[in-house]
């Protein structure tokens, strides 16, 4: 069973859009809603993988309810934490040359009493979980080192942790050392202060991410491909998509693969890569399923190509 933990989750909307022109009234030529949130995300796509996932989220007002049902509909076990404030609505509008505008609302925020039951939910659910996914933005009243208690608590348990946030949240949570962390290439430079201009930045960068605390780092580097790097080695990995119709939660979807095949090793990157790529060929958040990933088109290697330049370069 993976277990996710999703601090602030929401409940997206996602509009399909020929081109988005400020000032203009534009009309969607298709619209989804799905429960959103990165953690959740992990959830959705290890159950379209037909696997056991429990959610562990917290929820509050019309929108967490919606955000639950819809869960439920997906067959994903989820542990409510109830909270006062609404859970947040988000919404992106894809344009059809692949660019996507995302709207990102603040979310509730958490009391004391909250914060301490959803660690106590985490707890109470860690106990059959191969896998803890801890992901993204910590919603208002938690500190940046919320997570690394996480990872402290899970450890404790037994169980194994794997992280995708960013800023001050994953430089904390570094120092109590999760198994994993998943930054993608603008996370990656910002946790080592410096711009990421090749493969062998990221790789470099990498490295002292797992210096840090980092037990392995699978690092997402958009259209280039993805980055791993644990004690056994280094690989990279990457493969060939015709088109992207939304790049939401394809980071989420590379981890879920990369936490079914048992994330560890080329193997399990391998699987991060083929999700990631079916999910860009899908609308909105849609998740990928076994029928949607191409093995084939994916290749690892430990040949690094140290000196490609990223197609988008971080600063």
């Amino acid at each position: 069973m993976i277990l996710t933990v999703t601090p602030n989750p929401s409940l997206d909307r996602t509009y399909e859009v020929p081109s988005l022109e400020r000032g203009e009234v534009i009309r969607a030529t298709g619209e989804r809603m799905d429960p959103g949130g990165k953690g959740v995300n992990v959830s959705r796509a290890v159950a379209a993988a037909g696997r056991r996932t429990v959610a562990v989220l917290p929820l509050g007002g019309a929108p967490g309810a919606l955000v639950a049902e819809l869960l439920d509909a997906q067959g994903i076990e989820v542990a409510p934490v109830p909270v006062a404030g609404a859970t947040r609505s988000n919404i992106a509008l894809a344009e059809d040359n692949g660019v996507l505008t995302k709207i990102n609302a603040p979310g509730p925020e958490l009391s004391a009493a909250e914060q301490e039951l959803l660690l106590d939910t985490v707890r109470a659910q860690s106990r059959d979980a191969d896998w803890i996914a801890c992901c993204g933005s910590l919603p208002r009243g938690l500190t940046p080192a919320w997570y690394a208690d996480v990872v402290t608590r899970a450890h404790a348990g037994g169980a194994r942790i794997a992280l995708d946030t960013s800023g001050r949240a994953l430089l904390e949570a570094l120092r109590a050392r999760p198994d994993v962390v998943k930054p993608n290439a603008e996370e990656l430079a910002e946790a080592v202060a410096r711009p990421l201009a090749t493969v062998g930045d990221a790789l470099k960068a990498a490295e002292e991410v797992r210096a840090m605390g980092a037990g392995a780092v699978l690092a997402s580097l958009g259209a280039d491909g993805q980055l791993l790097v644990s004690d056994d080695g280094a690989w990279f990995g990457s493969a060939r998509v015709a088109a992207v119709r939304s790049n939401v939660g394809a980071g989420d979807a590379s981890l879920a693969g990369f936490l079914i095949a048992g994330g560890i090793g080329p193997r399990a990157l391998a699987s991060a890569v083929a999700h990631g790529a079916a999910a860009v060929r899908l609308p909105g958040s849609v998740m990928p399923g076994p029928a949607d990933l191409d093995p084939t088109a994916v290749t690892v290697t430990a040949d690094l190509p140290l000196d490609r330049e990223l197609t988008e370069p971080v600063p």
